[in-house]
């Protein structure tokens, strides 16, 4: 099967964050099939735009993987400046990809897979559905345009009202839907897309990445390197952006100070300066920024952690969603401290993997941090816990195998 997947924050090869497709395409590929993806040249978590994209609409980097093409498309350095640079840059994706898929891909695709957000690469996966003759599947990673209104990144009304058209329109057009969460499936039916036309292939763990990782890895070795020796680590990765409000963590940290507690926080994004700075005014030595680093690396810092946090701003949004670094800390056999409410927490009760914690509510963050402190055995029967769980509901290649499946009903 040849697979045209349209992705903008398609990550970079070895980079750090929320690998879902990058290890999804190379399973693809492992099974025989070949991928062919359009993705933008701007960091999903800073963005920025790498030094070898400046002044190209697009570059193509054959054999990302055995069998994965990427080609980069061009995406406006505006992002970061306002909602309006935001929405170029949307925007700008769409024209460069567009162009990209008519004129920079060769041969013919069986099917389009465009995963969101933003929610205007529909855009271009239904004008190449059009020129191509094929038909798309649209996944729907956060429910869009409700995450921007409720972290207040989108305002504007008469964009809202557009926003919600082309929402809808792009679920009429699609073949099939997939959704990350149950509470996703719950929302597009109360919208009024059929309960036939939607799947479910959720985030997963990265089992094979981990095992990999533990081979030759000395998990105290590598937390005495950094100096952790007696602490109990509590570990963040990902973007340190708005939906993430990761100063609740430097706000639980002050009622922590007469513990061994320390926050590790890995990843980048638009909020981390202030973070940093917000460390240093308030003197939290139990606080510690790392830079982002490949994905491999990652499973090293949290196989040398205690637990692995996983944080959102307290919006109704999010409670539809499940957090992809949970089943990162899943595969590691590590408990999770989430504040997330809904589907999250659902899940985590469900798994018994972790302790949930009030979202934007530092004593009470705090509190449940206490609790788990002088209980270890209750800490690795968590990630115990987590670990089964989330090998029998959620491994990458079942998940992938299964996703494969969907897209030979919808092929003409």
């Amino acid at each position: 099967m040849r697979i045209l997947l349209i992705h903008q924050y398609f990550l970079e090869k070895n980079d750090g964050g929320g690998s879902r497709f990058n290890e999804m395409t190379r399973t693809w590929a492992i099974q025989g099939h070949t991928v062919t993806v359009l993705a933008g040249m701007v960091h999903y978590a800073t963005g920025e735009k790498a030094p070898q994209y400046k002044g190209k609409f697009t570059l193509h980097d054959y054999q990302f993987y055995d069998g994965v093409d990427v080609m980069r498309c061009h995406v406006s350095e505006t992002y970061n400046s306002s909602f309006l640079g935001r929405l170029w840059a949307y925007f700008s994706f769409v024209f460069s990809s567009v162009y990209a898929g008519l004129f920079k891909t060769k041969g013919k695709f069986d099917v389009i897979l465009v995963t969101s957000p933003p929610l205007f690469v529909g855009i271009t996966a239904y004008v190449l559905s059009i020129f191509k003759r094929i038909p798309f599947m649209f996944e729907v990673r956060d429910l869009w345009p409700e995450s921007a209104i409720d972290t207040g990144v989108l305002q504007n009304k008469i964009i809202i009202k557009f926003a919600y058209w082309f929402e809808a329109f792009i679920y009429r057009k699609a073949k099939l839907i997939n959704v990350l969460t149950p509470a996703f499936r719950t929302k597009l039916i109360e919208k009024g897309v059929s309960e036939q036309k939607i799947i479910f292939i959720p985030n997963a763990a990265d089992f094979s990445l981990a095992e990999a990782v533990q081979k030759d890895f000395n998990a105290q070795e590598f937390k005495e390197s950094l100096g952790l020796t007696g602490k109990f680590v509590i570990t963040y990765v990902g973007a340190h952006g708005v939906a993430n409000h990761l100063i609740q963590l430097l706000d639980a940290a002050e009622f922590l100070r007469d513990t061994n507690v320390v926050f590790q926080l890995i990843g980048s994004g638009m909020q981390k300066q202030m973070l940093i700075a917000e460390k240093e005014k308030r003197q939290l030595d139990n606080v510690i920024f790392r830079e982002p680093v490949a994905k491999a690396e990652v499973f090293k810092y949290i196989l040398a952690s205690d637990m692995g946090a996983s944080v959102l701003k307290k919006v109704d949004t999010f409670k539809t969603i499940y957090s992809n670094k949970t089943f990162d800390y899943m595969s590691c056999k590590k408990a999770t401290l989430l504040a997330i409410d809904g589907v999250s927490r659902e899940l985590i009760n469900e798994a018994n993997c972790g302790v949930y914690v009030e979202p934007e509510n530092p004593s009470a963050i705090a509190a449940g941090i206490r609790r788990v402190l002088n209980d270890p055995n209750k800490l690795i029967e968590m990630g115990e816990n987590g670990y089964n769980h989330a090998l029998q509901n959620f491994d990458r290649k079942v998940l992938a195998s299964r996703y494969l499946d969907h897209m030979k009903t919808v092929i003409k």
